[in-house]
């Protein structure tokens, strides 16, 4: 694992391609897909010599079981997600077909982000299955499989079980809970909101076209034509501008799903506090039961008491027996106990850290993005208005 530690921090990453291809699924059916080409190349090596490229091919679907088994075998790490599968927060220029062109090259990109966030990451760089996954081929899946992550992973009724019947839920996972549903909220407004705009300003932009090639028609100076038609121009460079807009908005979509991330969680610390509870519960019936047994005094009603009175009390070595089975099975609840909270304590220890991490990673990210988003407006507000003014120009000429 050292090796691989010192080779992922040596390397630089890139998924530069991204191919439709048709194959047969696990049902033998044909499918079309999009496969992804990534790219590792190493910064340096060892003996200062440069190293030739290496590339392989993913498809999604192979990306989604490299996050599950992340899932499953770090639970306290906020693992980052993935693009979306399927376009949301849609205008109606786009296309919600996730064959579509520019939806593919946007999903590149966000595959390749989330590749260098683990490639980043101070615990997921360090997995064997992640190495393997940008340098193994063949087999891959049969070794991630291998790893029997599948175990590891906790469904999502337990999950709900859990949620509903922990007693003692620690604060902070709860507040961490209302943090994540609040930046879900903000995010996914901030997108829909974008998306209205968006519709808008393209019906704006397109009648705006329209008047620069009715007006050039209109004007005789060679000079005013040039200006209308630059006017059509600008209206015409709309789809570019949404374009560039898209990939803000891809930014944004990121942390709307780190939300459930951060809810993953959570979800897995209410488990080990729930687990922790019943234990704690078992234990004190257990010692409660034996008690009963050393004094011959029953406190609450059973089963067992009402066997008693209608079978008779047990011999001597009879209870002897079962006191000794239960001090045992105290013992080893005693064991259980102690571990389940050295693990509690070691999971909330590790989670914390790493939320802290994100919360200085989320931070700074979205700072840039909006402030890059926010001079990208400015921008194209300059040059709306030295466009119109040169229009007024021209409409005052004729």
């Amino acid at each position: 694992m050292t090796e691989n530690n010192f080779w992922l921090k040596k390397i630089e990453i890139s998924v530069s391609e991204a191919e439709k291809r048709t194959g047969r699924n696990a049902m033998n059916m044909q499918e079309t897909y999009t496969a992804y080409l990534i790219e590792t190349r190493s910064v340096e090596h060892s003996d200062g010599q440069s190293v030739l490229t290496d590339s392989l091919w993913r498809r999604y679907s192979e990306f989604e079981l490299l996050r599950n088994y992340l899932l499953a075998f770090y639970p306290h790490v906020v693992v980052p997600p993935l693009p979306e599968k399927r376009a949301e927060f849609v205008w109606h220029k786009l296309s919600a077909d996730n064959m579509d062109p520019d939806f593919v090259e946007r999903r590149r990109i966000g595959l390749e982000n989330f590749l260098l966030r683990l490639a980043s990451h101070p615990i997921l760089c360090r997995d064997k299955i992640f190495y393997l996954f940008l340098t193994q081929e063949g087999n891959w899946k049969e070794t991630v499989n291998e790893t029997g992550f599948q175990l590891k992973a906790d469904s999502r009724l337990k999950a709900l079980n859990a949620t509903f019947r922990v007693k003692n839920p620690d604060k902070r996972f709860t507040e961490l809970k209302h943090y994540s549903d609040e930046l879900q909220s903000v995010i996914s407004h901030l997108l829909r909101v974008r998306a209205r705009v968006a519709d808008r300003l393209y019906g704006v932009y397109k009648v705006h076209g329209n008047y620069g090639r009715v007006f050039s028609c209109m004007c005789r100076e060679s000079c005013t034509v040039y200006r209308m038609l630059f006017l059509t121009r600008y209206a015409s460079s709309i789809d570019d501008i949404l374009e560039d807009e898209e990939h803000y908005a891809d930014q944004l979509k990121e942390y709307l799903f780190y939300a459930e991330a951060l809810r993953a969680v959570c979800r897995k610390h209410e488990l080990m506090q729930y687990d922790l509870e019943m234990a704690a519960q078992d234990l004190a019936s257990k010692k409660q039961q034996c008690e009963e047994l050393a004094t011959g005094t029953v406190r609450t009603f059973s089963l067992k008491g009402m066997t008693t009175k209608l079978f008779g009390q047990e011999t001597p070595e009879q209870r002897e027996a079962r006191i000794k089975v239960l001090e045992e099975q105290i013992s080893e609840g005693e064991q259980q106990l102690k571990s389940k909270n050295l693990e509690g304590r070691e999971f909330v220890k590790n989670a914390w850290a790493d939320i802290e991490r994100f919360k200085e990673q989320k931070n700074h990210d979205l700072k840039e993005a909006l402030i890059s988003y926010a001079v990208m407006q400015i921008s194209m507000c300059k040059k709306g208005i030295q466009v119109w003014t040169n229009a007024k120009e021209c409409f005052s000429k004729m």
